[in-house]
């Protein structure tokens, strides 16, 4: 984890940019020596954001399955457009 004043983001933009881009990690800045600010690649923000979508979706699912919403396993699935198909 890197944490920074953030007057290095000032003085030290594209440097903060490349290491944001070169490990996929967020730099932590500080303001007063407190907590004050998350700086990511786009590219990581963006993976972050469908990583979370996906997992709020799981949750919908299970949330439907233990609410008796009928589902079918893989197999099943399968079966079922493999007779639509023909």
């Amino acid at each position: 984890m890197t944490i920074l004043p953030s007057t290095s983001l000032r003085n030290q933009y594209n440097e903060i940019s490349e290491k944001c881009k070169q490990t996929g990690e967020p730099i932590y800045l500080t303001k007063n020596g407190e907590g004050d600010l998350v700086v990511m690649s786009v590219e990581a923000f963006e993976k972050q954001q469908a990583l979370l979508k996906l997992k709020e979706r799981l949750l919908d699912i299970e949330l439907e399955q233990r609410s008796g919403a009928k589902y079918y396993s893989l197999d099943e699935l399968d079966a079922a457009l493999r007779k639509i198909i023909g």
